[in-house]
């Protein structure tokens, strides 16, 4: 994008440097002194043709203009210290402008720089409590319902990597996955003292990626590590918001996917399986050798796309509330005030709460149930982890459950929800038999209470990983074998 305050300090400086006037530069340019200024100041975005004339009169080319380097460092401090005066939060302090002029020195405007930085911080952590990272969670899953949950770009992404270590099709072995990593330039370092509120950790600085020796058994070792690589191919910085934060964390999860379960391969598996109205998450997840979960992910990312299937994902925690959801088939969630999915009761005639009941666990669990916007089909599995056990639930509208195995099913509910008559308030005899009568002793999450973790990564100590990383790095390790 054309950064006018950068290419304005440029046609400052090269102006300058050439020794000529505004009047000069107007007149070459045919445009008034006053105007030249205004572009000089950031204040106007120029035209192909301006921004021709303006390097023609200064002797430079077009792509030297719009070079996105500051063109000194004091043009890259007045440049941030516009850009801080023009933002929301300056102008809400209700402070004069501070213009930069020569007088104006560079330590100056580094303590400015440096005093409104801790300002955002600050207003960061009094706005990063969980309402607002519910309202970003919203308008994430907005986004992807917007798009099919597709991300053609990443799947670009995904096949160039895939290409570039010669993985022709079927399962990921952990051996690619590895040279993955190595054609990106790092080495994997399995270690034992990884820091309990991370999953890896990436040493840019000397191309490392640590994982744990010890992996839990529910984690897909591959997962872990696509995972590292795909924050490091996609370019990911500090987040600067819970906002950016979701959004990374879902490009993060879908390259990884998209690695794991390529879309070609994919694709052609799932169409056939249709062709022949035998679509199946289970046989999905075997063909690719991953995890239920991610299967259903993907199927999602692709049947949209691909298959012409509208769909909707849900996982539920045993307790009933939703840890994970998304839906482009018009199946209507539970939510709260701000439209909030997570954390929400899923009616208990759904099949992700039936599922729990079911005697037998080995077999997928496919039910019908009729919902005020229509009556669904849908599969579910459940996922037992060290974080107790999950629902795993993929659904589609009654007319396109002729795609799919399991649609003969004759188990078959009906729900009201969000009609709190339907599941969520007890009869009237139940009520006036233990209303006044009963005291429930809650389990109150503490973290419900509290704001988002302090640091740029929700969840993880940031001192932590930096004493991991000084444990472990190469140059303490030379001067260690030197010693001995």
């Amino acid at each position: 994008m054309l950064d006018s305050l950068t290419v304005g300090r440029r046609i400052r400086q090269l102006r300058s440097d050439k020794g000529m006037t505004l009047d000069a530069l107007g007149t070459a340019v045919g445009r008034a002194a006053s105007q030249v200024s205004v572009v000089e100041n950031g204040k106007r975005e120029l035209k192909l043709g301006d921004m021709q004339r303006f390097a023609t009169a200064l002797d430079v080319t077009v792509e030297q203009l719009l070079n996105a380097e500051p063109p000194s460092r004091r043009a890259a401090l007045e440049i941030a210290l516009e850009r801080i005066q023009r933002g929301q939060l300056y102008a809400s302090l209700g402070l004069p402008p501070v213009p930069a002029r020569k007088t104006l020195s560079d330590e100056a405007i580094e303590t400015i720089l440096g005093l409104h930085h801790e300002l955002e911080r600050m207003h960061g952590e009094r706005i990063a409590t969980p309402e607002e990272a519910r309202r970003a969670n919203t308008e994430l899953r907005a986004q992807m319902r917007k798009r099919n949950n597709y991300f053609a770009e990443l799947e670009t992404t995904a096949q160039k990597l895939l290409e570039a270590v010669g993985h022709l099709g079927g399962p990921l072995s952990q051996r690619v996955a590895s040279d993955l990593a190595s054609h990106l330039g790092f080495t994997l370092h399995y270690v034992a003292d990884l820091p309990g509120s991370t999953r890896s950790i990436t040493d840019l600085a000397n191309g490392r990626i640590y994982v744990p020796r010890a992996q839990s058994p529910d984690a897909d070792p591959r997962t872990v590590l696509l995972q590292a690589l795909a924050s490091h191919v996609l370019g990911h910085e500090e987040p600067t918001g819970y906002g950016d934060f979701l959004r990374q964390r879902v490009e993060t999860n879908y390259l990884a996917g998209a690695l794991l379960i390529p879309e070609h391969t994919a694709v052609e598996f799932l169409q056939r399986a249709k062709s022949q109205r035998e679509l199946s998450v289970e046989d999905l997840r075997d063909a690719f050798s991953v995890n239920y979960e991610t299967a259903a992910h993907r199927f999602t990312n692709l049947a949209t796309q691909h298959l012409g299937i509208p769909v909707h994902f849900l996982k539920v925690h045993e307790t009933g509330s939703v840890v994970k959801a998304y839906e482009n088939d018009d199946v209507v969630f539970p939510t709260d005030a701000l439209g909030s999915v997570e954390g929400q009761i899923v009616c208990r005639y759904w099949s992700a709460r039936q599922v729990f009941d079911a005697e037998d666990r080995f077999s997928p669990y496919h039910q019908y149930t009729d919902k005020p916007t229509g009556t669904y089909w849908c599969t579910s599995r459940i996922q037992t982890t060290s974080r107790g056990h999950f629902s795993i639930s993929v659904g589609t509208p009654f007319a396109d459950a002729r795609w799919f195995r399991g649609r003969d099913t004759d188990t078959r509910f009906a729900s009201t929800c969000p009609d709190p008559t339907c599941c969520r308030q007890p009869s009237t005899g139940l009520s006036r038999k233990w209303q006044s009568k009963s005291w429930p002793s809650a389990r109150l999450n503490s973290s419900l209470l509290a704001a988002m973790p302090t640091g740029s990564f929700p969840g993880v100590d940031s001192t932590e990983v930096f004493e991991f990383l000084e444990r472990h790095d190469p140059e303490h390790e030379i001067t260690r074998k030197s010693q001995s």
